[in-house]
């Protein structure tokens, strides 16, 4: 078995798969092939292959040489060899005394661009288990910076190069960006790691191993500690992502909305940028089958729509969702009903949802009781559909209610609003307050109680003496 070093045991604890001799992976005769086959065979039971993306190839260096100069060596000589030798062995030396100088003055970037440029040039003609080794090494560079703005400069530039070809190899492309996002331990230098690998991703249409990630998102956004700017470019990337592949609506409309709510009145060139994906997010909104809150025109980023040309109408029908009733969707879709075709809205589902979000909104009344002949008019149904409305109603969530089919009435307990702003913070604050003010008003009373049954039981006590 190959020898245990500090470069080889910081390999291990990482987790990569696979043991490689750097004189076999990177041979420079042609019978190396064969060994690698050979050293897979005799290894494969020490470590189990794991299928996940992020893992990488342990290297395991068995030479006396460096394993960056091994990778220079061999990266250099590849790129070389359809020269012929005569040209090529001055071309290698040069580039392996250039590394060793980097090594011994310690110039970590420099060395990270002259090896990454000398393998990108090689990645079409390597093979893939080759490449993870060369990589390996390349991205374990990233130690060796003290100072974190040049930590940084070499995060962008091995990434920036990775990803600059996605449509050779994406999914290994994937796999390194994901070693090198590992590897590093600067919060900002693995944010700009991953946005390299989101768009890799997208442009290398290997999102399905991206996505999984997204799970994630609350805890590394507390961990990068982001700025405004940047949050808005990760929202905006993944919510692209999700549109792309199709899978999850509600997960692209939460996207979207956290983009959106990055904009905070800024000036009208800042929010000219997001007027296309607010437009979007409305739509997404009203063809949401399972979607009736939410605080989107609370949005400046919504709002602007209002007094815009060409989306005023969109922002107006959001209104209609999630201010008023059926009655007054059916009215614009008889003056618009081309617009919401132009956008992809049936006029059937459009209505089913307008029935709920009118039903929420007739719950609100403060009498907590809604006659059936109201609900009937009000969604414009028959008589014998009010109750299926109801129990719609409350399987969604919306309401909580007991139906009274003696006197034709529901009496409502619970309500959702549609959209939650100061109207409602000023209602839910006076609830508390009369809550607060009954609660204190029982405790007075319980005291008051408390002190008479004390005196009473005290005079009971005189008088038995």
């Amino acid at each position: 078995m190959f020898a245990s070093t500090p470069w080889t045991d910081r390999c291990r604890n990482r987790h990569f798969v696979g043991y490689y001799s750097w004189t076999t992976v990177l041979g420079l005769c042609s019978p190396s092939r064969i060994v690698i086959r050979l050293a897979e065979k005799k290894t494969s039971q020490q470590r189990p292959i794991s299928t996940a993306i992020a893992t990488m190839t342990t290297v395991v260096p068995t030479s006396e040489e460096d394993p960056v100069l091994s990778v220079v060596r061999f990266t250099a000589e590849m790129s070389w060899t359809e020269a012929g030798p005569e040209v090529a062995e001055p071309q290698v030396s040069s580039l392996c005394l250039e590394a060793q100088e980097f090594m011994i003055a310690g110039r970590w970037l420099d060395l990270a661009s002259l090896m990454i440029t000398s393998a990108d040039l090689v990645f079409s003609k390597a093979s893939e288990k080759d490449l993870e080794c060369i990589f390996t090494i390349i991205c374990n560079l990233v130690k060796k910076p003290e100072s974190l703005d040049e930590l940084l400069e070499m995060a962008k530039l091995l990434s920036t190069k990775v990803a600059q070809q996605p449509n050779d190899k994406p999914a290994l492309r994937l796999k390194i960006l994901f070693n090198l996002y590992n590897l590093l331990e600067h919060p900002y230098s693995r944010f700009h790691v991953y946005m390299k690998a989101l768009k890799l991703a997208m442009d290398g249409k290997v999102i399905e191993h991206i996505i999984p990630s997204f799970k994630k998102i609350d805890s590394f956004l507390k961990e990068w500690d982001l700025g405004v700017q940047d949050q808005r470019e990760l929202f905006l990337a993944i919510s692209t992502i999700l549109k792309e592949h199709k899978s999850s609506p509600k997960e692209t409309f939460k996207f979207l909305t956290k983009y959106l709510a990055t904009f905070s009145g800024e000036d009208a060139h800042a929010m000219e940028e997001a007027k296309e994906e607010a437009v979007y997010t409305i739509i997404e909104f009203v063809k949401a089958p399972d979607i009736f809150q939410h605080d989107l025109l609370d949005m400046p980023a919504v709002t602007q729509l209002e007094k815009d040309t060409k989306y005023a109408l969109v922002y107006q029908l959001l209104k209609i969702f999630l201010t008023q009733r059926l009655d007054a969707y059916m009215d614009f879709h008889t003056a618009n009903s081309a617009l919401l075709k132009s956008y992809g809205l049936v006029h059937e589902d459009c209505i089913a949802k307008m029935r709920l979000m009118s039903m929420m909104d007739l719950a609100s009344d403060e009498s907590g009781q809604i006659p059936y002949r109201l609900i009937k008019d009000t969604l414009q149904i028959e008589d014998d559909e009010v109750e299926p409305w109801v129990v719609k109603a409350i399987t969604g969530k919306l309401i909580d209610c007991k139906i009274d089919q003696m006197n034709q009435v529901i009496r409502v307990s619970r309500y959702t609003e549609r959209v939650f702003g100061p109207r409602q913070w000023q209602a839910l604050r006076e609830k508390l307050a009369t809550w607060r003010g009954s609660i204190a008003n029982v405790i007075t009373t319980i005291q008051a109680n408390k002190v008479t049954e004390e005196g009473t039981q005290g005079m009971q006590g005189l008088a038995i003496r």
